[in-house]
């Protein structure tokens, strides 16, 4: 049934821009782990939550294959800019080649290394209106703890897989790094007086902080 209701969803929206099509093909042949990629139905989201919130800086943390950049790009005023920053050096070729021809090449700014390094050398770019995090999951309380501060007052954190696969809620106690991650940052978040939390149960989880004043 999910399988019909998301092909349903994805009938009934915004078609996918030709380059993002591409970009999903390319990553369900060429790399691993393609589900990493946020696909049509998440991307269309994400385009229009960037478009509603009209962000001039947006920090993402964990590039992949760009697919998510590109939606949220797309969705950005023209004078807003996107700092993306990817922890596999092998992917810097070709996300510079597929950032090229977007029509926000020259917003689209892509940093190579470990996020929990990169981001405190971005600190001169902040405030920032917009944060998505899609990096390790391991990593989500540190990467919430570090982006918080960096987030101007009325902005928004957005995370993916916050419910990953069903294992938060699952009886028995988590035993892997990545649930773990997962789950601290969930606690963490539903409970921080600096942001108010929503989490939408799209795809693999969608959590929606708003940065409060």
């Amino acid at each position: 049934m999910q399988d019909q209701l998301s092909e349903y969803i994805a009938n009934h929206i915004s078609p996918e821009p030709d380059l993002l099509a591409e970009t999903y093909l390319h990553t369900q042949i060429h790399h691993l782990y393609p589900r990493m990629c946020s696909g049509h139905i998440q991307g269309r989201i994400l385009k229009m939550l960037t478009a509603m919130i009209r962000p001039k800086k947006v920090l993402e943390l964990g590039t992949f294959t760009g697919y998510s950049a590109l939606c949220i790009a797309e969705g950005m005023p023209e004078d807003a800019h996107l700092h993306t920053v990817e922890i596999d050096d092998e992917m810097e070729d070709e996300l510079l080649t597929r950032f090229a021809r977007s029509a926000a090449a020259d917003r689209i700014h892509l940093h190579i290394g470990d996020a929990l390094e990169v981001v405190p050398t971005l600190e001169n770019e902040a405030p920032f209106d917009m944060v998505f995090i899609d990096a390790n999951k391991r990593h989500y309380p540190e990467y919430f703890e570090m982006t918080v501060k960096m987030v101007r007052p009325g902005g928004f954190i957005i995370a993916d897989n916050t419910l990953w696969d069903g294992k938060v809620a699952e009886a028995e106690p988590a035993t892997d790094p990545q649930t773990r991650g997962i789950m601290k940052f969930n606690d963490i978040v539903a409970r921080d007086p600096r942001v108010e939390t929503a989490m939408i149960p799209l795809r693999d989880g969608l959590t929606i902080l708003r940065v409060l004043p």
